[in-house]
Formats: C-alpha cells, structure tokens, sequence
C-alpha cells in the first residue's frame, strides 16, 4: 500500500470519529478563532489609521515647512515668504492660479457624538487653491463656504464622530462662532477629519497675525518636485524644507501603526499560548480515543510516518476551521467600524474606519495553521510511538 494511500486511510478514520470528541474539537476551533478575531481586528484598526493618513496622498503635491519642523503644528512662516514660495519652478497652474496654498492649522475642542467628551479637532485655514490642490475633495452636502466670511465645510468622517457639525450648526472656536455649511469628502483620507474655513478669517481669530504653518503645493509632474525643492532650499530670502506629500503622511502613521500592530501581534501571542494547549490537548484525546484502532492500523502495515501525518492533518484542519470562522467574524463584526485617534505627531484627532484586508485575514489564517501544527506536534508524535502489543490489549 502506498504511504500516501495510508495516510488517507487514516485520516479518514480520523473523521469519522471526530463525533465522539465533538466538544473536545469544539474547544480547539473557538479558541484558535477567538484568537484570529483578536489579531485581524487590531492588525485592522492599524490598517485603517494607515489607509486614512495615506489613501489620498499624491505623488505630484509637496508640503513646505519650517526647517526643523516635522509637522504643521511645530511649523511657522510669514505671508511674504508664502508669496516667496509661490513663485517657485514645478508648480502646476490652472490660467492665472497658482495651485499652491498658504495654510493654517488649529486644534478646536468638539464633544465626541458617543461619549461627550471632549476632543482635539483640527481646523484648517485654508486659500482658494486649496481645493484644485487636493483634487480628491468633493463637497456632498451644502454648499462651498465664502472666503471673507466665518462659514466652515467639515470633512465626513468629522460630521460622524463630533457634535454641532450638522449643516446649518454653529460652532464656537477662538473669538468667533463659525457656521457649518457643507460637508466634503477626500477618499476616507486624514482631511475627512477636518474643519476648512477662510486662512485669513483664521488669523483673526487667533491673533496670528500674517502668518501660515505650512504650504500644500501641486507640481506639474512628480518629476518636477527636485526642482521646487531646490529652488526652495537655496533660496537666501527662505528658510524651508520640502516634503513629498506621500513621505510625509507615512512617516505620520508610523507610530501609530507601529503601536497598534506591537500591541495586537503581543496580545495575540499570549491568547495564541492558549489556544495551542486547547489544541495539544483535543488532539490528545483524539489519540487516546483512537488507541486500539491505530494500533490495529500499525498491526496491518501502515508505517508511523502515516499515523503521524494524519493526526497532524487533523490538527490542521481545525485550525483552518477557526481561522476561516475568526476571519469571518472579525469581518462582519469591525470592517468599516468607524472611531477615531489621537495622532501624537500632531495631537489632533484622526477619524478612521476599521480595514479587514484580504492580507489581513490571510495572516490570520496562516496564524491559525501555525498554532495547529504546534499543537500537533506532541499527540502526533505519541500515537506513532504507540507500542501495538500494549496498544491493542487497552479497551
């Protein structure tokens, strides 16, 4: 006989007994998939924080900084060297306009819509090029504000996590209350979490004076951005360093991401320690069940090679069982939940939604065989080293 016909035959002994240890496999499923919930739901919100900080980033926009600053919270220039900036080599025009925009960043406190409590919202100043620069925003309810004026157009995913941001709401920040009144969108991306209004309505009502944060520039062609940097950069009248938007919005994410992902692979090794004893010990039941038929197996001729292969196929196939039911189930129940975070480069609030990738769920299948196999390995390696003359002679 064939080994791979023995161990076919042996593993389909071991299935039609799986009935007589039901609970015993049962334990084993729910504890490997208890685990892969766990793994795929936090592996998902890292995924999600990273998607919303970098979904709509484009290769042909650059951010203008301080030198020295690593964000726009830490960032600062004067209007004259915002005009200097945008007059540089590479940017794209549309006739007259110059899309590059001078902008301001705040933090506002907004009540979150599940628990009331406070949290740092950003608000944006921004300039009419603003919007042909971030071609991804659309407006989806309302209208556009009017610059020179005190109205707002907050991001989606804003409108969902804060209170007072329905259309036609006030809000009251710094020394002025604004009026909301459209909704935008920008591809899920970290702008959905923000508050845009008038830069120079901003300023007054922050006392900042003819000052700006940053400058969000389109290029003409992602070629073009070595040549705006150097101009910027040896420019004696700046002192400025250029980012390209896409490394810009990953080196945000990274700490996040990074902390989540630490956390969520911890946690899960942890609970994965347990689900390997479930496992070790539903397989040894499996064996100690099985003892006189495997012996009576060894007895006719199949050779310990197949009785080990065949319970460690068992073992994996439950694994592969609560990997799939895991992954099923940490789909339905977090993809697209939204919630939002501090991001700590800026310590303003990111909303984003929960992303169960095909990746993801993947990895928690491979994480589920792997533990399978541990389990296993011990029961495996007992029934082929079961001696046949004792074996047979136990009821």
């Amino acid at each position: 006989m064939s080994f791979l016909t023995q161990i076919f035959a042996v593993s389909w002994l071991n299935i039609r007994t799986i009935s007589q240890r039901l609970g015993s496999s049962a334990v084993a499923v729910v504890g490997i998939a208890g685990v892969v919930i766990v793994l795929v739901a936090v592996l998902s919100m890292a995924q999600g924080f990273f998607a919303a900080m970098t979904s709509a980033a484009s290769p042909d926009r650059a951010l203008v900084f301080r030198t020295g600053a690593d964000d726009e919270m830490t960032s600062g220039f004067s209007g004259p060297e915002a005009d200097i900036i945008k007059q540089a080599p590479g940017l794209r025009r549309e006739g007259n306009l110059v899309l590059a925009a001078a902008e301001l960043f705040v933090l506002i406190d907004l009540p979150k819509i599940s628990t009331g409590t406070p949290a740092n919202v950003p608000m944006r100043g921004v300039e009419p090029a603003s919007f042909p620069v971030r071609q991804e925003a659309k407006l989806i309810e309302g209208r556009m504000l009017r610059f020179g004026t005190n109205e707002v157009v907050a991001g989606r995913a804003a409108t969902r996590q804060y209170q007072g941001l329905k259309v036609g709401s006030e809000i009251k920040a710094g020394q002025t209350t604004w009026l909301v009144v459209g909704v935008f969108e920008s591809q899920g991306s970290v702008a959905e979490t923000e508050l845009w209004c008038d830069v120079h309505y901003l300023q007054g009502a922050y006392r900042r004076g003819n000052t700006y944060q940053s400058v969000h520039a389109r290029l003409e062609s992602p070629a073009s951005f070595t040549q705006f940097k150097d101009w910027l950069t040896t420019n004696p009248q700046l002192n400025v360093s250029v980012k390209p938007e896409v490394e810009y919005y990953m080196t945000q994410s990274q700490t996040i991401t990074r902390l989540i992902r630490t956390v969520g692979f911890g946690i899960a090794s942890l609970m994965g320690i347990g689900a390997v004893f479930g496992a070790i010990l539903t397989m040894y039941t499996a064996v100690s069940t099985r003892t006189r038929e495997i012996a009576t197996l060894r007895a006719l001729g199949f050779n310990t090679a197949s009785v080990l292969v065949s319970v460690l196929a068992e073992s994996f196939g439950l694994a592969a069982l609560g990997g799939i039911l895991g992954g099923l189930i940490a789909y339905v129940g977090f993809n697209g939940f939204e919630t939002s975070t501090m991001n700590w480069q800026t310590f303003s609030q990111v909303a984003f939604a929960f992303a169960v990738t095909p990746r993801l769920l993947a990895q928690g299948l491979v994480y589920a065989l792997v533990m399978g196999v541990i389990g296993g390995l011990l029961p495996a390696w007992r029934a082929a080293r079961l001696p046949i003359a004792s074996a047979l002679r136990e009821l």
